[in-house]
């Protein structure tokens, strides 16, 4: 792809169009980025980009910008219907997304794993296991580095693991992963897919361009990806948490077994898992098939996945105040997310849920509630959406802050109980994106732990 030269407009300046800018740039093109969003809410990202010596537009898009590009980058966080975009397409100008930009450059093999939950925990373990090896590994994408910003440290010897998710995939014409691993595909991102249908075409792009050669890693039991066999290219893999597989990796009811043309290798003990939840357990089967197919060995994946406690934000122990535990589960953003929190907790839960609403089904919650859940504890702008729908099961509280969550929670919570923060909803409207949410929620765990210890009462 010859850049030097070309007018290209990169479309939102969070992480991911500050690297493609930097890629842009690099490759000699005369780049500009637009972002709606006031200058004062953008001076980190402005330093940044004032030092590659682009142009910036910030405040509203302006369409003579869209329409002068030969080509158009966008970030995950636009969506692709906004009418400058729309304006472009119709002209014909190229529009792409930041994961299909570093993609054309990116040397080596990749890893890329999608999924509606698990994404982040199962790519990092891939990379921690991947790390295990001589091999030189990238880690990036969703997880937090956009991946243009590996692609100077690319190699033809590199294997890079990339979390994908469906807002990279929606402009991705030519993506095409080494080894494909989709997790599963349940309702999520309604808002900006349209319907669930849109959502799982999506989410499909990720095995689109690959070839016989490839590898895709599916989900056996997901209702959606089981059926797919037929209408992949690439050769399948199978995973499961219930059972043994063919060809991939499944659960014995004791250990988690490597299956590949009739050989059959027991990769670790499920007791060796660390990861609380069995959601957690389908996430390690997914990463030792992309692992072993990448070429670790067992040893290596057996060495990696006893050491590995999971990431920040998921399912993330936080601290004990006087028998009361306290759980940061943010990057539960939407429903099914917050199905699989609740199943790893047996009783006794305070739950907090709300934030920005994704266009869920919080009914689907009713079951767990009864069983697991104690109280609830709502905050943010979807709480009265679900307070109708989880009405009459157990007692619910309106909060305005963390802090006041996290203060109520432990007062309502009994000794051996646990303070769950697992929102089911996305957390633009009151944080920065989940980790500012998860983060405040610790911040405020941790003025309860000061306060409680001074011996004050009243908190």
């Amino acid at each position: 792809m010859e850049l030097a030269g070309k007018r290209v407009l990169v479309v939102g300046m969070a992480r991911s169009g500050v690297a493609a800018s930097e890629l842009l740039s690099k490759m000699g093109a005369i780049v500009k980025v637009s972002d709606n969003r006031p200058m004062d809410q953008l001076k980190k990202e402005i330093r940044t980009l004032e030092g590659l010596g682009v142009a910036l537009e910030t405040g509203a898009h302006c369409l003579d910008s869209f329409l002068a590009a030969s080509l158009i980058v966008v970030s995950p966080g636009v969506p692709l219907r906004i009418p400058e975009l729309q304006e472009a397409q119709r002209a014909g100008i190229e529009i792409i997304s930041e994961l299909e930009l570093a993609f054309r450059f990116l040397k080596g093999k990749i890893i890329a794993i999608t999924g509606t939950n698990g994404k982040t925990t199962t790519t990092a373990l891939v990379g921690e296991i991947m790390k295990t090896t001589i091999l030189p590994v990238l880690v990036g994408g969703n997880i937090g580095t956009p991946l243009s910003s590996l692609v100077g440290s690319s190699t033809p010897e590199t294997f890079s693991v990339v979390e994908v998710s469906s807002f990279q995939l929606e402009a991705a014409p030519s993506f095409r992963p080494d080894v494909a691993v989709i997790l599963n595909v349940t309702p999520d991102h309604i808002d900006r897919h349209g319907d669930f249908r849109g959502y799982v075409e999506t989410k499909l792009n990720i095995l689109r361009n690959q070839l016989a050669s490839d590898m895709a890693v599916l989900n056996l039991e997901d209702p959606i990806l089981s059926g797919l066999n037929q209408s992949v290219r690439a050769k399948t893999f199978w995973f499961s948490n219930r059972r043994e597989v063919e060809d991939g990796t499944g659960f014995d009811g004791e250990q988690l077994v490597f299956k590949k043309r009739g050989n059959r290798e027991v990769i670790v003990p499920g007791r060796s898992v660390l990861l609380r939840g069995s959601h957690n357990l389908e996430n390690v089967a997914a990463a030792v098939t992309a692992s072993r197919l990448a070429g670790v060995s067992a040893t290596g994946i057996n060495g990696a996945i006893s050491r590995f406690k999971g990431v920040e934000h998921r399912l993330e122990w936080v601290a004990e105040i006087e028998g009361v535990s306290f759980y940061n589960d943010s990057k539960a953003t939407n429903v099914d997310a917050t199905i699989k929190a609740l199943l790893a907790f047996d009783s006794g839960l305070v739950l907090i849920l709300g934030g920005r609403d994704k266009g869920g089904d919080y009914t689907v919650l009713r079951p767990l509630v009864r069983q697991r859940v104690k109280t609830i504890l709502l905050l943010g702008e979807a709480s009265g959406k679900i307070q109708s729908q989880l009405e009459g099961i157990v007692p619910m509280h309106r909060v305005k802050s963390m802090q006041e969550a996290v203060n109520i929670g432990f007062k309502l919570a009994d000794r051996g109980e646990t303070v769950l923060l697992a929102p089911a909803c996305a957390s633009f409207d009151m944080f920065l994106d989940y980790e500012d949410r998860g983060q405040a929620f610790k911040g405020a765990v941790n003025s309860l732990r000061v306060v409680n210890a001074m011996g004050v009462n009243e908190i």
